[in-house]
């Protein structure tokens, strides 16, 4: 199982949950949605049509938490859902030219999972049942595929590591020793996505992928980038560093914030969920091709 870095920081979104749907084609008979309703502001973009919604969980650093999905046909919105607080908190917005998916074989209790694999983030949801794993699969892929076709573009080829989550090792796995304590705490590399002491992790290096600063990697990856640096740029500049203290997106950061309204979304939730007509079952919009 792998997890994804959000569990730290909630931060209230600002404007009315309708803007969450400003984005649909109001004329597309498919989409029974009252458009008259909805603020055309800032979601909105010519040609971008809602393809599906629902409930899925995603894995954070500590467990499983439901995160509501909006696909659009060129975009993927997810956010938190604080029920006792009817709000979404931390919504994000990834570009499905930038998205890779892979399935996640199921173990044990722990089933019908996917990553969403991006150059900047990368982490696993689960749905309910594996037909809405294949539903939510096949769509994300079509419009993937529809994209691109669109576009022109190539599929990005480098993807963010996904981090594995902190209950599944209780020692660094890197030097097999350290034991983590309140003092002893667990960080990530993010390069290889596993859990590492500080002592295995005091060197950052410049993912440009990932961010635009130094980030922290383990010893091992740290090695592999600078000797893979050295041979590709043999009298170029250093993207590494020796010193941690300074890095982009330590652990004590671990909100996601670098990934957060790119694309100037702001949602927030006046109504309650039941309002929303928000259940555990996706709904999609548009039907797909009987070969899919």
């Amino acid at each position: 199982m792998y997890c994804d870095n959000d569990d730290e920081t909630e931060i209230e979104i600002d404007s009315e949950t309708e803007d969450i749907v400003e984005a649909i084609d109001c004329e597309d008979d498919e989409q029974d949605i009252d458009c008259d309703k909805v603020d055309l502001n800032p979601l909105h973009n010519q040609g971008r049509v809602l393809v599906g919604e629902g409930i899925l969980k995603k894995m954070c650093r500590k467990k499983l938490k439901p995160r509501q999905m909006f696909l659009f046909n060129d975009i993927l919105v997810y956010g938190s859902i604080v029920i006792r607080n009817k709000k979404y908190t931390r919504q994000h917005i990834i570009p499905l030219e930038n998205v890779k998916i892979e399935d996640i074989d199921d173990i044990d209790e722990i089933q019908f999972g996917w990553f969403i694999r991006t150059p900047t983030k990368s982490f696993a949801v689960y749905a309910a049942s594996l037909n809405e794993k294949r539903e939510w699969i096949n769509h994300i892929n079509m419009c993937i595929k529809e994209l691109l076709d669109r576009t022109g573009n190539r599929p990005i080829s480098e993807h963010a590591a996904v981090w594995i989550p902190d209950k599944h090792s209780d020692v660094c796995m890197h030097c097999q020793k350290t034991t983590f304590t309140v003092l002893n705490r667990k960080h990530h590399c993010r390069n290889c996505g596993k859990i590492v002491c500080g002592s295995c992790s005091k060197n950052s290096y410049l993912i440009l992928n990932i961010s635009s600063k130094p980030v922290r990697v383990c010893d091992c990856c740290f090695m592999e980038l600078s000797n893979r640096n050295n041979q590709t740029n043999p009298d170029g500049n250093s993207v590494c560093k020796n010193n941690n203290t300074s890095m982009e997106n330590d652990d004590t950061s671990d909100s996601d914030s670098e990934t957060r309204d790119k694309s100037g979304l702001n949602i927030r939730e006046s109504r309650s969920i039941e309002e929303l007509n928000i259940d555990q079952h996706p709904t999609f919009y548009s039907q797909m091709p009987p070969n899919a």
